[in-house]
């Protein structure tokens, strides 16, 4: 069968769908027999809403697609400066390349995750990821159709000598393994573990809309970057999931294009290039001095995540 697919798709994510699937068919089972819910009459931990889970499992589907796409394009890219420019190929068969690319990755997929919260262009991208107020495997499959901004992140890997074919083949692992820590099911696990590896626990953290969640715990797979890089936070209460500004929709297109539009708004009424620029390339949210009140500092107030203002990173 993996015939059929193009060289994109012949990977680790694809062949893990049946696992994607078993594992969503029993978190689901799981939360239909529970049906336990909390004190304040939020949605019952780790619930299903129909609606919220078929826009998610859509976009999933269509992200192989988009996905296969815009790997073919950085595959020719990263095989370009691999071949003529890397100073050294390490070899694939070694044990160490694919530690190096594994770990590389690692690094890189949590600078470009980063990078998509403290960029609207770059969050514009990625926002739908967060767009869900459920928190289940299904939100796991809510992925993103532009994958531009990660394939620029991982020039450098290609650069100092790393097959492009283990580039693809790490960072779908890392996918692989962020699967299985969306989910409300699994609480706190051993210390040691926590402490090293990303988990249920620290992702609920990631996802959460509360202001002392916001744009933190940025791992894919190591938690020990965002422990480095001052960016941790551990989960002290269950969050409250989605955007601070909730899209409205269950429409897959809105959903992954509602924000362009609204950079694209924001830029047709700015007064200035300097304010053109900020809409593009500040953090979501910001705005002129001009418009955003008394509230702003400096050029223009500084909002976190997907629209809370909070201090610059």
């Amino acid at each position: 069968m993996l015939d059929l697919l193009p060289d994109p798709m012949r990977e680790p994510t694809v062949l893990a769908i049946p696992f994607f699937v078993t594992m969503l068919a029993i978190e689901w089972f799981a939360a239909y027999k529970l049906e336990e819910s909390d004190d304040d009459g939020r949605a019952p931990k780790g619930a299903y809403e129909k609606r919220d889970a078929r826009a998610s499992l859509s976009m999933g589907v269509v992200s192989i697609a988009t996905s296969a796409a815009w790997k073919l394009l950085g595959l020719l890219v990263y095989t370009a400066i691999f071949a003529y420019l890397a100073p050294w190929h390490l070899p694939v068969t070694a044990w160490y390349t694919w530690v190096i690319a594994f770990l590389g990755v690692d690094f890189l997929f949590y600078w470009s995750h980063r990078v998509s919260h403290r960029v609207r262009l770059v969050w514009a991208t990625h926002q739908a990821h967060h767009s869900s107020e459920y928190f289940n495997f299904a939100t796991a499959l809510r992925q993103k159709w532009n994958i531009s901004a990660a394939l620029v992140m991982w020039l450098p890997l290609p650069l100092l000598g790393v097959p492009p074919a283990l580039v693809f083949a790490a960072y779908s692992l890392n996918l692989v393994y962020q699967f299985w820590i969306h989910t409300e099911r699994i609480d706190k696990m051993w210390r040691p573990f926590e402490f090293v590896f990303n988990t249920p626990s620290h992702h609920r953290v990631h996802h959460g809309s509360d202001p002392e969640y916001l744009d933190r715990n940025y791992a894919g797979t190591l938690i020990i970057w965002d422990r480095l890089f001052g960016s941790f936070a551990p989960e002290t209460h269950r969050p409250t999931y989605g955007l601070t500004k909730p899209v409205g929709t269950y429409n897959i297109v809105k959903l992954q294009t509602h924000e362009y539009a609204s950079i694209a708004r924001d830029v047709r009424a700015a007064a200035s290039w300097r304010a053109r620029l900020g809409y593009v390339f500040g953090p979501p949210g910001w705005a002129p001095s001009s418009v955003a009140g008394a509230g702003a500092t400096g050029a223009g107030t500084v909002e976190s995540g997907d629209g809370r203002v909070s201090a610059p990173s």
